[in-house]
């Protein structure tokens, strides 16, 4: 408590005694309304309502019913004498007044989520993470050591999940996986723009046409690009956005040759298994050249050209305002960048 406010406190109890009885009903009544607040779960059942724009989905996240979560936006709505939402027949769309009001609310309950994190929390500083599961696999568990190394004082919990990928089944963004009290940082694999929340680029990928030593010495060498015409291409599918997806059409384009036919092959919805396919020798694949220096560096794999064809999306580090001063998120992220910056292979 600041010096200011205990002189404010002690100034008005000593007037106490000067003052009639009305007069001190009064001041408290207005004290008190000056900072009377909504109820906690009409914020709550808001601002999930409006992260989903959905009743439904509110009340399956807040394990409530939807009639619940209408009645506690009705009672917020009357309270603040405004709509928040508009109502269409197959839809929810968030009024000026509900566009204005989500960030601060999303603000003001992971800062409170934060809050009761800190005193709950005894012990080893514990830190929990939520990472794409094949760049955990790839490019973060590998390194994670160097972590226990210069932080000993901190337990890291690491939590795989696609939603970590823009556009990967629910939630759609960081704003969603930050807000539970699971989620203190995030690695995300995505665009990168994420309101309200601290983004650090970690790695910009390319994506590299990998195989296996054991394809070429049964298929033969891979000394131009056209020699992949003969090869299985696999093609991975694990971005729902097909934008976003490595495409080979793209990738012979950039190697000079336009209009190869591009649509046989094995397609997977995981990167995983697309690098397991190509460890096996079952063809060639286009895979983010961060995420499989290990197997180049041991020889299992092998880049055969510099092509390289530029990802849409990046890996971003993405952390809550209302976490971001905490001593323990501050050491994660100055690591981070410190990985980020050392030269592959190291």
């Amino acid at each position: 408590m600041s010096a200011p406010y205990i002189q404010y406190i002690s100034y008005a109890a000593v007037q106490q005694t000067s003052i009639c009885n009305a007069t001190i009903k009064i001041c408290l009544f207005v004290c008190v309304m000056s900072y009377r607040l909504p109820p906690l779960p009409a914020l709550r059942a808001f601002e999930s309502a409006a992260r989903h724009l959905s009743f439904k989905r509110a009340a399956a996240e807040l394990f409530v019913t939807p009639a619940a979560i209408s009645q506690q936006i009705k009672a917020l709505e009357t309270y603040l004498d405004t709509s928040l939402f508009r109502r269409l027949p197959r839809a929810l769309e968030l009024t000026d007044a509900g566009m204005a009001m989500l960030p601060k609310v999303s603000e003001g309950l992971a800062s409170l989520v934060a809050a009761v994190e800190t005193t709950r929390r005894g012990g080893p500083k514990a830190l929990i993470v939520h990472v794409p599961p094949f760049f955990a696999l790839r490019w973060l568990v590998p390194r994670l050591p160097r972590f226990a190394d210069v932080h000993p004082e901190i337990e890291l919990r690491l939590a795989s999940s696609v939603a970590s990928i823009d556009g990967m089944g629910e939630p759609a963004d960081a704003q969603a996986d930050l807000h539970g009290d699971v989620t203190d940082v995030m690695v995300r694999f995505g665009v990168g723009h994420y309101a309200g929340y601290q983004c650090d680029q970690i790695l910009v990928p390319d994506y590299m046409l990998v195989c296996s030593p054991d394809l070429i010495a049964r298929t033969g060498p891979l000394r131009t690009p056209a020699d992949v015409c003969r090869q299985v291409l696999i093609h991975d599918e694990s971005l729902p956005d097909e934008g976003g997806r490595p495409s080979w059409a793209e990738w012979f384009r950039l190697a000079g040759l336009p209009g190869v036919d591009v649509s046989r092959g094995p397609r997977f919805s995981s990167t995983a298994l697309v690098l397991e396919a190509v460890l096996g020798g079952q063809g060639v694949a286009l895979i983010l050249r961060p995420l499989v220096e290990a197997e180049v560096a041991a020889r299992r794999l092998v880049l055969p050209f510099d092509v390289s064809l530029p990802s849409c999306h990046a890996y971003h580090l993405v952390i809550s305002e209302a976490v971001s001063e905490r001593p323990e998120v501050q050491a994660f992220r100055s690591w981070m960048l410190t990985e980020a910056l050392r030269p592959r292979g190291m």
